[in-house]
């Protein structure tokens, strides 16, 4: 599939997110697979896996995650 970013609007849903996982392929087949962390990045994710750990009552479900980022939205 190429076509201009400009274009991508206009395509169905199905293939937009053909294209996303066309590009995603592309970005771990260049990376081998797997994306280095910087160090910062790394001890964050740490921090919130210890702040989970910690009180997993704080944890927001996906599904509330989702319906709230995409309320309103057809």
């Amino acid at each position: 599939m190429s076509m201009s970013a400009a274009n991508f609007r206009s395509l169905p849903i199905s293939e937009r997110i053909e294209l996303v996982e066309d590009i995603w392929d592309s970005i771990a087949e260049e990376t081998g697979g797997s994306l280095e962390l910087s160090p910062e990045q790394r001890a964050e994710l740490h921090r919130r896996l210890a702040a989970h750990h910690a009180d997993p009552s704080s944890s927001i479900p996906w599904d509330q995650v989702r319906a709230s980022l995409f309320k309103g939205r057809p």
